[in-house]
């Protein structure tokens, strides 16, 4: 295996976990055991905006030109 493919794996797998503790705290604080819905909007609107500009920045990196001429690809 070399370093790309290495990198690769465990920055997939650092996402995979990331991701199960987002919704294991999520599901523990909100959908078992749900407090006041005092924090329910501001939680969904960071949500909604954090998928916004990771999106925002996923399609900035795919549409750039230097991404597309790299010969790797």
């Amino acid at each position: 295996m070399d370093e790309r493919t290495i990198a690769g794996l465990v920055g997939t797998a650092t996402i995979a976990v990331l991701a199960v503790i987002g919704v294991f705290g999520f599901s523990s604080g909100y959908l078992i055991d749900p407090p006041t819905s005092i924090y329910l909007a501001p939680t969904v609107a960071i949500l909604v905006v954090a998928v916004l500009v990771v999106g925002g920045l996923a399609a900035l990196g795919a549409g750039s030109r230097r991404w597309r001429e790299n010969p790797y690809w």
